[in-house]
């Protein structure tokens, strides 16, 4: 029997061709690097649950951001640790609050860096939910009367780009409506439209002090098993005028990631969130994994599946080493 004509091992000889014809390929321009500032000054906190992200004050920022510009990556997303907390979180609207002093004091020093915010309610209440509360749950319209000022507000410190998290009903209508009012029509809403209650969230909520003190975010964030409802989601939050949608968390969630990317044509981004990243450096602290490997493979599959964006801790570490 003559040997088959087809050789795929031919297109794997040496390094060379398998990066001639390599389909998926990560890039700087992929990432976006999320940051944590906190309210204060002279903080500089390792997270204990993720090692090598910090929370920052503003007066010790200066040294990361420089990294992260010479690294070439192109944005970063925003989450603040206020000093004040209270039932609504008003805090978030705040004009001196903690989110637009960084906002006015990143685009001041480094304007070629977008900004992102992330618009939530979580690290500002008392009670850690993602909103005004009514009868132990978020209350959705009361939040998204409060949603609209803090983007405001946000857009008013020079924010780029707002990126409303906390998945209640109709926020996106609401903040375009709002942005448009003011004026502020080019600033584009990348939408955490396929957000599932998770618990890849853990080391998350360690790094913004934002765990609930009670329950859990079942009745507003995507059940888990869920796969069709994504694609429901994501069609609302386009049609009330998102410009972006998110899926988040990634790994676990690769299928709805190629669903969304399969059924609508507009930019995908993915979060690899806190627990992904924990894991990779637990993992790789112990010696059972090559963690530079699995770090490029994990962020690869991400972005096969269908991302064009990838939310990820390990921004800094992928910007070193393809840069």
């Amino acid at each position: 029997m003559a040997f088959p004509i087809h050789r795929p091992r031919r297109l794997r000889k040496n390094e060379n061709i398998r990066r001639l014809v390599r389909e998926t390929k990560l890039s700087i321009d992929d990432l976006i690097y999320p940051l944590f500032i906190e309210d204060g000054k002279n903080i500089k906190t390792e997270i204990p649950s993720m090692p090598g992200i910090y929370r920052y004050s503003l007066d010790k920022l200066d040294e990361e951001l420089k990294e992260i510009i010479d690294l070439n990556i192109p944005a970063v997303l925003l989450f603040g640790i206020p000093s004040y907390k209270d039932e609504i979180g008003s805090d978030t609207w705040n004009e001196e609050g903690i989110i637009q002093k960084a906002i006015k004091y990143i685009k001041d020093k480094y304007p070629e860096l977008y900004v992102i915010t992330d618009v939530c309610f979580c690290e500002y209440t008392e009670h850690g939910h993602c909103g005004v509360l009514c009868c132990n749950d978020v209350d959705n319209d009361k939040t998204l009367e409060n949603t609209k000022k803090q983007v405001i507000s946000h857009a008013k410190a020079g924010a780029d780009m707002v990126a409303p998290s906390g998945m209640m009903d109709g926020v996106v209508k609401v903040i375009r409506e709002a942005l448009d009012s003011e004026g502020f029509v080019d600033i584009p809403i990348m939408s955490y439209s396929a957000k599932y209650a998770s618990s890849y969230y853990g080391p998350f909520r360690d790094a913004a002090e934002s765990a609930p003190a009670f329950g859990d975010r079942r009745t507003y964030q995507m059940d888990p098993a869920n796969r069709r409802e994504a694609l429901k989601e994501v069609a609302l939050d386009l049609e009330e005028g998102a410009d972006i949608v998110m899926v988040k968390p990634a790994l676990a969630y690769l299928d709805i990631i190629s669903d969304v990317k399969n059924n609508f044509n507009v930019p995908v981004a993915a979060y690899n969130v806190s627990g992904e990243y924990s894991m990779i450096k637990a993992a790789g602290k112990l010696g059972w994994i090559d963690e530079k490997k699995v770090i490029f493979e994990t962020l690869t599959s991400i972005k096969r599946a269908g991302a064009d964006i990838i939310i990820t801790y390990h921004a800094k570490e992928v910007a070193k080493e393809i840069g």
